[in-house]
């Protein structure tokens, strides 16, 4: 359950790159503890470049970000770290070591474990995400599914009170995109502040609350998810597509059939067509009657 007062608070945050490209345009932003939210937008969006600024992998060119209340301007990355923890799109950026176990060792190092700690815990989040048959293996010969559970792992194994993914579903098969969604079910009842950048229309529709549309490093757009990627303004705003059901609602009342346009979900628009059957064939069977 969210909390009342903000964990994350972006306040006027500007972000120019060397090149002079201007990636993020007075940003203001509040996320509370124990949310999930999703970002989303095309490429190039800045959505990205937010993210890196959560745990000072990069610095504002202006403007402040608060975590906890406390200015991170001045905060190391290694420190941040362990308060959010950050799973890129592409997990072979993250992994380095020769092998799984070596990786979450190394990734345990910033907690000051003692050695028997450290085994422990590598030995617990290596049952956990199934990695422990691959213990000894190097993570260049990895699946890429298994190499972003690696990486999801690595993060994990910290504890950090923030998680953010990156693309998460992308290039995952069924039984992957199930076992993350467990993942972070569980993570969400002992009260963890979870933020997924996707493109994954059905994805977000079916599990996020609260979505962030950005366009061009700016946020147009912040509300209950269904709301805002059924608009069909901001999601051509943002080069996105309508979820199936939507589509599927406009098809119908363009054939004549009255569909509310309040309809999200599988499970509703299978109760409607179920009702709006039953009326039709009551209908019918009085006229032939």
């Amino acid at each position: 359950m969210p909390q009342d007062y903000p964990l994350i608070v972006v306040h006027d945050v500007d972000y120019k790159y060397l090149n002079e490209t201007v990636a993020l345009k007075k940003i203001n932003l509040k996320i509370y503890k124990g949310e999930l939210i999703g970002i989303m937008g095309k490429n190039g969006a800045g959505k990205t470049t937010l993210i890196r600024t959560f745990n000072g992998l990069i610095r504002p060119t202006n403007g402040n970000i608060y975590i906890n209340g406390e200015n991170i301007k001045s905060k190391t990355p290694g420190t941040l770290s362990q308060k959010v923890g950050i799973i890129f799109q592409n997990p072979q950026h993250q992994v380095f070591s020769n092998t799984v176990e070596e990786e979450i060792k190394y990734s345990l190092k910033s907690l000051n474990l003692s050695k028997q700690e450290n085994q422990i815990k590598t030995d617990d989040i290596l049952k956990k995400f199934d990695l422990d048959k691959y213990r000894e293996r190097s993570p260049l010969n990895l699946s890429g599914g298994e190499t972003k559970k690696l990486a999801v792992a690595s993060i994990f194994c910290r504890d950090p009170d923030i998680l953010v993914f990156d693309e998460p579903t992308l290039g995952q098969d069924a039984k992957e995109i199930s076992f993350f969604i467990e993942l972070i079910k569980s993570e969400m009842k002992i009260g963890k502040t979870i933020v997924i950048i996707t493109h994954n229309i059905e994805f977000a529709m079916e599990y996020i609350s609260r979505t962030i549309l950005m366009a061009d490093g700016k946020i147009i757009a912040d509300g209950p998810t269904e709301k805002i990627i059924t608009n069909e303004f901001l999601v051509k705003k943002s080069a996105l597509i309508l979820p199936q059901i939507s589509q599927f609602n406009i098809a119908l009342n363009d054939i004549g059939i009255p569909c509310p346009n309040n309809i999200y979900s599988k499970d509703k628009m299978t109760e409607f067509l179920a009702g709006y059957i039953k009326d039709k064939s009551k209908v019918v069977s009085g006229e032939s009657n």
